[in-house]
C-alpha cells in the first residue's frame, strides 16, 4: 500500500504526514458524530501514513476529542501525533488553563499532547493570554513532557500576526491560506515571516470550507485541461503544500469519498508546475471578477443609522457571486448575519453613499441582495 508524503520538521527533529487529518467536520448522523463511518475514515488515512492528527475542544460540540482519542488508543502512542488547542475564550483567571488542559487529558485519555495550539488567537486574546501567565504555564508543561511542541492558531490581520510570531520561539503556528486568501488575515505576508522566523507552519482551510471544491464548473475549464480526473480540491491542496515551509496541510473530511481524494492527491505528492500556478491565478482572477459589486470592506459607510451591516451584507453577496455556492450562502444568509443588520433595515437616506469611496449604488445594491438572498 502506498503511503502518503511525509514532509521533514527539521526544527523539531521529526517527520509529519504533509496530509493531516483535521476532526472538526466528521460525518454526522443525528446531530452527533457518525462514529462508525468516522471511524473507518480515520482508520483509512491512519493506514496510509496520516500521522497528524488535529482536533480541538470545542469540535462536535466536545465530541472530537473523546471520540478521537478511543479511536487513537488502538495504536502505539509513538505512532502518531496528536494535536489540540486551548479554547483560550474560556481562560479567564489563571487557574482556568491548567483546569481546562487537565480535562483534555483526561477526554483524550492520553498521558501528553504532540502539539498543542492557543487557539484562534488575536492581539487581544493573545495579550490576554500573555497577562494571564499562559504561555509561562504551557511553557511548564513542555519541560513536564506533558506537551512535546508549543504553537497557536490565528485569525486576525497581519501586523497582530506580526507581534505574536515575534513574541517568542514559536514550535509551529497554524494559520489560513489558500489561493484565494493570500492577502486575508497572515496570508502570504504571514508566509513569509515565518520563513524569516523559522516557525513550520500547519495550513487549515486549504479548500476555503469547501468553496475551493465545488466552484462553477465555467470557471474550471483550465483544470479540467490539465487533468480532467483532478478534483478542484486537489489543485487547492496542492497550491498550499507546494510552500516549502508548510509542513502540514489539514483537510476536515466529511466523506469517504473526500478522505480517499485527498490521499490520493497527497500519496507522491508533486508541488504545482509553473503551468499549474499560472492556471490557478487566471482562475483566482476570474472568481475576484464574479463579484456583485466592489465592495473593499472599508467601513467608511459604517456606522449606518438605520443599523445595517453593509459590509457584511455586501461580503455574503459576494461570496455568492464568486463560489455560486447556494446551500453554504443560504445558512450565512440564515445564521451568519442577524436579521436587523440585513438589508431590508435600509432606510434609503444615503449616508453611505456620500462616504463610499467606490462610489457604489449602495441602497440598490441592498434592495437587490435582500431579494436575491432571501430566493435561495
Amino acid at each position: 500500500m502506498e503511503k502518503v508524503t511525509k514532509r521533514a520538521i527539521e526544527k523539531l527533529g521529526i517527520e509529519t504526514s504533509l496530509l493531516g487529518f483535521g476532526c472538526m467536520r466528521f460525518p454526522t448522523r443525528d446531530g452527533r458524530i457518525d462514529e462508525a463511518r468516522a471511524e473507518k475514515m480515520l482508520d483509512e488515512a491512519i493506514a496510509r501514513g496520516v500521522n497528524y492528527i488535529d482536533t480541538a475542544f470545542p469540535y462536535h460540540g466536545g465530541e472530537s476529542e473523546p471520540f478521537v482519542g478511543k479511536v487513537l488508543d488502538k495504536y502505539p502512542r509513538d505512532s502518531y501525533y496528536l494535536a489540540t488547542k486551548l479554547p483560550c475564550w474560556d481562560v479567564k483567571t489563571p487557574e482556568d488553563a491548567p483546569r481546562i488542559f487537565e480535562n483534555q487529558l483526561k477526554r483524550l485519555n492520553k498521558e501528553h499532547i504532540d502539539f498543542y495550539l492557543l487557539h484562534a488567537l488575536g492581539r487581544d486574546r493573545f495579550r490576554d493570554m500573555v497577562k494571564l501567565g499562559v504561555i509561562e504555564y504551557c511553557e511548564e508543561l513542555k519541560k513536564q513532557g506533558k506537551i512535546k511542541y508549543l504553537g497557536f492558531s490565528f485569525h486576525d490581520s497581519y501586523e497582530a500576526f506580526e507581534e505574536i510570531a515575534g513574541y517568542r520561539d514559536w514550535d509551529f503556528c497554524q494559520i489560513q491560506l489558500n489561493y484565494m486568501d493570500t492577502n486575508e488575515q497572515a496570508g502570504l505576508k504571514g508566509y513569509a515571516l515565518t520563513e524569516k522566523l523559522n516557525i513550520p507552519l500547519v495550513i487549515m482551510e486549504p479548500v476555503k470550507g469547501g468553496s475551493l471544491a465545488n466552484l462553477p464548473e465555467e470557471v474550471c475549464t483550465g483544470l479540467r485541461a490539465i487533468d480532467p480526473k483532478a478534483s478542484n480540491a486537489s489543485f487547492a491542496l496542492r497550491w498550499v503544500a507546494s510552500f516549502p515551509n508548510v509542513r502540514v496541510v489539514l483537510s476536515g473530511m466529511s466523506t469517504e469519498e473526500q478522505t480517499e481524494d485527498n490521499l490520493n492527491t497527497f500519496t507522491n505528492f508533486k508541488p504545482l508546475s509553473e503551468e499549474e500556478k499560472k492556471t490557478i491565478e487566471t482562475l483566482a482572477e476570474t472568481l475576484r471578477s464574479r463579484v456583485n459589486n466592489g465592495c473593499t470592506g472599508c467601513n467608511y459607510c459604517m456606522p449606518c443609522p438605520a443599523g445595517v451591516d453593509i459590509p457584511h451584507n455586501f461580503r455574503i453577496w459576494n461570496t455568492y457571486g464568486m463560489y455560486g455556492d447556494k446551500n453554504g450562502t443560504r445558512w450565512q444568509w440564515e445564521h451568519g448575519i442577524d436579521q436587523a443588520k440585513k438589508a431590508h433595515s435600509c432606510v434609503e437616506c444615503g449616508a453611505c453613499e456620500a462616504a463610499c469611496p467606490q462610489h457604489l449604488s449602495i441602497r440598490e445594491n441592498l434592495k437587490q441582495l435582500q431579494k436575491e438572498l432571501d430566493e435561495l
